[in-house]
């Protein structure tokens, strides 16, 4: 009976969840004028990842503006950098802004900036990969507190960025203003990524996947801040705008959906083929075939996905792209690693400000461990490999023994990660980086005049001539 129960539970989970995605699917009855932008929405907390797509406005006219300059005083736009691992050049930069804040709850928002986080970094692979960040917080200063749509559909607030539960008539649907997000995102050095936080602790999120057409940025994932269980909103939503996957879950009950019979999907958890069919091309997630996935079970061809019961495969059973509360699974894994070095680079100087230092060090893109693997590290110097420093992340410069004048110093990273099968994939986790290095003047050897070191204004070609990527 307790079986049957789960079932009936599930059923009635996938019966909201096609009811949503069958909505989505239609057209809006009154369409809201000018531009609009396609965004996910949540899932039921414990439930599927998500329920579907909506269109929505970019901007909401009606919505209440941001706080009058007199509230929000000197504060409102500030910049602060809560997490530093390097220079934009270097990382992946996610910008954070808060929604329903106050002037006088400004700190709040840095604590929950940090708290939300650490959520992220409770999943992998940002738990390997947090030295890959950047973190930025820009504060909006809100004329009240909280959000609109929270705690019921008529509630309206004055806030900066225009934030709203109930967004296109659905409670848990979270939607901002984009240009309004945007005025605060383009006060940031770099963004690669926005986190919107909502002052409230209201279960709800949305996931605007598309780039940015005018800053650049992959995405904006929506949350509240105040509500746990969005911050898995929140990490499913990078996993498209990160990691390119397509969503795992299906709309079972929605016409048009019950088999898909187009070509071969893009997204790298998605596919036509079956396991043996995937194994016999070579393709796709093959390389993963059989291995044991965080998420549970073993990588296989599980047929449904990409919102089709049938003709499509998921890699495994339920991953994060499917279920909200979920690890990401092996294949999901490997392209969020491919989406953090799209913008961040393995080889990194621990200072690129263009000052002169007597260490030269590295900021290693992870620590080398028995799960992911090692980081090698090769030291050059005029071309020529220290022996004694490798896989080492500094190099300090009294001993070395030079000629007056200036030299070249680098330093070729790879990421050694288990984590990644896909050799295509491999040549992005190798970087470069160097540094002059100035022996006095002249010509003539002297072990007593000061050796210094400064690191390069941008990274240096990877090895091999490839340029290693940055934000």
């Amino acid at each position: 009976m307790r079986i049957i129960r789960r079932r009936t539970r599930r059923a009635g989970a996938v019966i909201g969840v096609c009811a949503l995605a069958l909505a989505g699917l239609a057209a809006p009855a009154e369409a809201a004028p000018g531009p609009r932008v396609r965004v996910e929405v949540p899932g039921p907390v414990g439930g599927m990842a998500g329920s579907g797509y909506r269109d929505v406005p970019r901007s909401f006219p009606r919505t209440p503006g941001a706080a009058p300059k007199a509230l929000a005083g000197a504060a409102d736009g500030q910049v602060t950098k809560v997490i530093d691992n390097g220079d934009t050049k270097d990382r992946l930069d996610i910008v954070v802004i808060g929604d329903g804040y106050t002037a006088d709850q400004l700190d709040q928002f840095h604590t929950d900036a940090k708290e939300k986080w650490n959520d992220f970094l409770g999943v992998e692979p940002y738990r390997t990969y947090q030295k890959l960040f950047n973190v930025w917080t820009v504060d909006a200063v809100s004329a009240e507190s909280g959000v609109s749509g929270d705690p019921g559909k008529d509630v309206t607030r004055n806030t900066a960025l225009g934030a709203h539960f109930w967004c296109d008539d659905t409670e848990r649907l979270l939607c901002v203003d984009q240009q309004k997000v945007d005025a605060y995102v383009a006060k940031a050095p770099q963004a690669d990524l926005v986190l919107v936080l909502a002052n409230s602790s209201k279960y709800g999120g949305a996931g605007y996947n598309e780039a940015s057409p005018t800053l650049g940025y992959d995405g904006i994932a929506t949350a509240a801040a105040h509500n746990q269980a969005s911050s898995q909103v929140a990490v499913h939503e990078t996993g498209h705008s990160l990691g390119k996957l397509a969503d795992e879950y299906s709309y079972p009950g929605v016409p048009g959906y019950e088999q898909y019979t187009g070509p071969e999907k893009p997204e790298a958890n998605s596919s036509v083929l079956t396991a043996d069919a995937m194994a016999s091309a070579r393709t796709k997630w093959y390389r993963w075939l059989g291995a044991a996935s965080p998420d549970g079970g073993t990588v296989g061809a599980y047929e449904g996905g990409n919102y089709f019961v049938k003709g499509l495969y998921r890699p495994t059973d339920d991953s994060l792209m499917r279920t909200l509360g979920k690890p990401f699974n092996l294949p999901g894994a490997e392209a969020m690693i491919a989406g953090f070095y799209r913008h961040a680079t393995p080889a990194a100087p621990a200072d690129r400000a263009q000052a002169w230092h007597t260490t030269a060090r590295l900021t290693l893109p992870r620590a080398p461990d028995a799960a992911h693997g090692g980081v090698t590290v090769r030291w050059y110097l005029d071309g020529a490999e220290l022996r004694r420093f490798r896989d080492r992340d500094r190099v300090p410069m009294r001993g070395l023994a030079l000629g007056r004048g200036a030299h070249r110093l680098t330093a070729d990273v790879t990421d050694g990660t288990s984590a990644v099968r896909d050799p295509a994939l491999r040549t992005r986790l190798t970087g470069s980086t160097g540094w002059t290095v100035q022996h006095g003047s002249g010509s003539a050897a002297d072990r007593t005049a000061p050796v210094v070191a400064k690191p390069d204004a941008a990274p240096s070609p990877a090895p091999g001539g490839a340029v290693a990527a940055a934000g």
